[in-house]
């Protein structure tokens, strides 16, 4: 079983194509920084970003034009 559900996770988010976006450009940010910190990371970028919007840490807003 996934840690955070899905389910969870759709409630920060209430789209999955938006989710999996979000996703995929934070944990390509965090491997950037890292990369030009010179810093390993433990974990992978993709887990710490699930777990940045799990814990609510990661504030998504969407303009109201869209």
């Amino acid at each position: 079983m996934l840690y955070p559900s899905l389910q969870s996770l759709l409630k920060q988010v209430n789209s999955r194509y938006l989710l999996v976006n979000i996703i995929a450009r934070r944990s390509r940010d965090i491997s950037n920084i890292a990369n030009e910190h010179g810093e390993i990371i433990d974990d992978k970028p993709v887990s710490r970003a699930i777990q940045e919007i799990a814990d609510g840490e990661l504030r998504i807003t969407i303009p109201e034009d869209l």
